[in-house]
């Protein structure tokens, strides 16, 4: 499958890590989405129904990032990849999620992961 809806730069304020300081104090997160799936249909009919509601999915990866707490951005990613199959239809997905602040005794823009997850 090679239609896809891309949502970039979501930028949430959430605790995550695994220093007291980081869930204590909190921080910005920033999630982008591949969600892939079939857009012909909605390329068609011009329906909102035949495809993904791109406000859903941001208060769905809102909702996670900003009222659950993870050790590792590891596991906030598989959350929210494991929500957004289960809620709506996509065949597959790639979530990255970059963690900013981050105390590595040097300089650093952000630290980040990117997952691929398919639907079973």
């Amino acid at each position: 499958m090679n239609d896809k809806i891309i949502i970039s730069g979501m930028t949430f304020f959430g605790a995550h890590g695994i220093y007291e300081e980081e869930r204590r104090l909190g921080q910005k997160i920033v999630v982008d989405l591949e969600l892939y799936l079939n857009l012909q249909r909605a390329g068609r009919s011009d329906n909102l129904a035949d495809t993904i509601n791109y406000q859903e999915t941001y208060s769905l990866v809102k909702a996670i990032c900003e009222e659950k707490s993870f050790y590792l951005i590891e596991a906030l990613a598989e959350e929210i990849a494991k929500e957004l199959l289960q809620n709506f239809n996509i065949s597959s997905l790639q979530v990255r999620v970059k963690k900013y602040h981050v105390n590595l005794g040097g300089l650093i823009d952000f630290v980040g992961v990117e997952i691929t997850r398919n639907r079973q």
